[in-house]
């Protein structure tokens, strides 16, 4: 049975000429006709939603916002926005993808399928790891817990911590980190790895347990045991 994708976005011929290459290449497609509609049709779980930033009422931002803690599939956007503050602004509100319109048909499937490809890879992993007793990440549910309390993590948050933790002591740049949890690399998004580990260590404070991921200056980010 084929992966299903969920597509919001309010131009209609946009979402139809979406709807029917991804119909032919073999995926159920949920249509969204706006902002509203889309956070709805986010209860159906797809595997991964295509959002159109622009939208009015409830734009893109908003509509991941308000999913991003229920739905823990890819989220990618499709946007005529091209600053790279905005760019950071979509990553920070839980994206995992960002595409400029007008964009090819063909390599927005081949994004599709990457980030597809990639939850299969991490849904292999079927193992949890214990840090101090206390700590305890769960790589198969993408669930990470201190003394049972569990620490909301955003799916790029726990992203970062599941590359980190797997490789402890192993010192990551910047552009390391971007590179595996976005397949890409640029010099203007790296202030995003910045803002997500960030967060990672207050959502890690807030409930008593260390930082584990430490900074080294100048080079990066490992993971202290």
């Amino acid at each position: 049975m084929g992966k299903t994708l969920l597509i919001i976005d309010d131009e209609r011929d946009m979402g139809m000429m979406l709807r029917r290459f991804f119909d032919l290449n073999g995926y159920n497609v949920i249509l969204a006709e706006n902002g509203l509609d889309g956070i709805e049709k986010a209860g159906a779980q797809p595997d991964l939603i295509l959002l159109d930033i622009n939208m009015p009422d409830v734009d893109g931002l908003e509509v991941c916002r308000r999913i991003r803690d229920h739905v823990a599939c890819p989220i990618l956007f499709l946007t005529a926005r091209v600053e790279d503050r905005d760019k950071l602004e979509g990553f920070a509100a839980g994206g995992d993808d960002y595409i400029v319109k007008p964009f090819s048909i063909d390599e927005l499937g081949a994004r599709v399928e990457a980030h597809l490809r990639r939850e299969e890879r991490s849904g292999q992993n079927v193992h949890r790891t214990m840090f101090d007793g206390q700590f305890m990440i769960d790589y198969t549910a993408r669930q990470v817990s201190f003394n049972g309390e569990p620490i909301p993590l955003k799916p790029k948050e726990f992203d970062i911590v599941e590359l980190l933790s797997t490789h402890p002591g192993q010192l990551f740049s910047k552009e390391r980190i971007f590179e595996h949890i976005w397949d890409m690399a640029s010099d203007t998004e790296l202030s995003v790895i910045t803002e997500h580990i960030s967060r990672i260590r207050a959502k890690f404070a807030k409930t008593g347990c260390k930082p584990y991921i430490q900074t080294v200056w100048g080079s990066g980010y490992k993971w202290v045991k």
